[in-house]
């Protein structure tokens, strides 16, 4: 019954075998994942797929495969979820009457209001400018529009202007296999590389030979030289999640671009500011992070290092502590990339959004000061000027 599925995953790259089908058939036999899509969604995760560099093809697929699921025959019917309900009702707001909402007035004064609302409001709200709701023109809760608010409860973001989202977001790892329109890309990067031999002779230098077995009257002379490896080192610092979800594509293209390039790389996701903490693996970022300092202290000043991100975000998760979207950080994004580009004087910022609209972001433009204007656009022409200016 499964068998759309398999085929599915094999035609989107993800090599499940016949025994491991079969596998997952035996498992669903035995009951191990009952009527519970979540269990299903597990166990056949954990049955067909054997490389995690393929998880995120698998997610895709298996959302396709079971968008539409409905329950088993013989279930109760269930009524409408309450927040499909609520949506309904959601506030539609001419751009004029965006235009009139104002904001509080800076971060701090956003952070109180907000710990008032907390304190006083007793029940669920509906519409409003209020309380915190949904569907209303309030600086907190969901569904609604306002300049510059709390994000509370909604699921995805809209008009991208939350400078605190209140909510526990899953981002998801990039795909380093990606090959459709990368040989551009790799081409570009190749500026950077810088080969030496190092190591042991291992490699037959056929001038030399020929030179010394001719110089030895015709008796063979073997000379050896070490292999000949790119020694460059890259430290890839990669955005993720929000408005990045707009360029996954691109990303992963130069992502694997670089994997296949340089022997010497490694690479670390932040969201829209790097701050005091990174990590390897966006499934597990809540639980698994890497200290900055700790980056820091371990790859030397001798890696090139390249941010990849829109920087498009509020201006206060740069320059104001506590102003991260998602947890309280207690030092300012700007300070954390001040002290990556001192240690690290190679260093550059790739920005996949269109250069046309730097000019109207504030926070493109604090980004661009800080880095002391070398953001670089993520096109070809915009990778041939980065690598100019990290080989110098």
């Amino acid at each position: 019954m499964f068998a759309h599925f398999i085929l599915a995953l094999r035609q989107g790259g993800v090599p499940a075998s016949i025994t491991e089908y079969l596998s997952l058939l035996g498992a669903m036999r035995a009951g191990v994942a009952d009527y519970s899509i979540d269990d299903f969604y597990y166990l056949s995760r954990a049955a067909l797929v054997k490389d995690e560099r393929h998880l995120d093809r698998f997610d895709r697929i298996f959302g396709e495969c079971f968008k539409g699921i409905e329950a088993p025959p013989g279930e109760t019917p269930r009524q409408l979820p309450e927040e499909w309900l609520r949506k309904l009702a959601e506030k539609l707001l001419t751009p004029e009457e965006m235009a009139q909402i104002e904001a509080l007035g800076g971060f701090e004064k956003l952070m109180e209001t907000l710990r008032q609302r907390l304190a006083e409001e007793k029940g669920r709200h509906q519409g409003g400018s209020k309380w915190i709701g949904t569907a209303g023109t309030s600086p907190f809760g969901a569904y609604g529009y306002n300049p510059e608010g709390v994000r509370i409860g909604q699921e995805e973001s809209r008009h991208r202007r939350a400078v605190k989202v209140w909510d526990r977001r899953e981002f998801r790892d990039l795909d380093d296999t990606v090959e459709l329109g990368t040989r551009n890309l790799k081409l570009a990067l190749r500026r950077l590389r810088r080969f030496a031999r190092q190591g042991a002779p291992t490699e037959l230098d056929l001038p030399d030979t020929i030179r010394s077995t001719a110089h030895n009257a015709g008796h063979l002379d073997l000379k050896l030289v070490p292999e000949r490896h790119n020694t460059v080192k890259v430290l890839l610092f990669l955005d993720v999640g929000g408005s990045m979800d707009d360029h996954v594509r691109v990303t992963e293209e130069l992502f694997s671009a670089a994997r296949s390039e340089f022997k010497h790389l490694e690479y670390f996701y932040f969201h829209n500011c790097p701050y005091e903490r990174v990590w390897k693996d966006n499934r597990r970022r809540h639980e698994v992070v890497i200290s900055t300092f700790e980056v820091l202290r371990t790859y030397g000043s001798d890696y090139k290092l390249i941010l990849v991100g829109d920087a498009t975000m509020s201006p206060y998760e740069i320059v104001q502590p506590g102003g991260s979207v998602e947890h309280m950080n207690p030092e300012a994004g700007a300070v954390w990339l001040e002290r990556l580009t001192t240690h690290y004087r190679r260093s550059a910022w790739l920005n996949p959004q269109s250069q046309r609209s730097w000019g109207h972001s504030q926070s493109i433009g604090v980004v661009r000061q800080l880095m002391e204007g070398r953001m670089f656009p993520l096109t070809l022409s915009g990778l041939d000027e980065m690598t100019r200016e990290l080989s110098r």
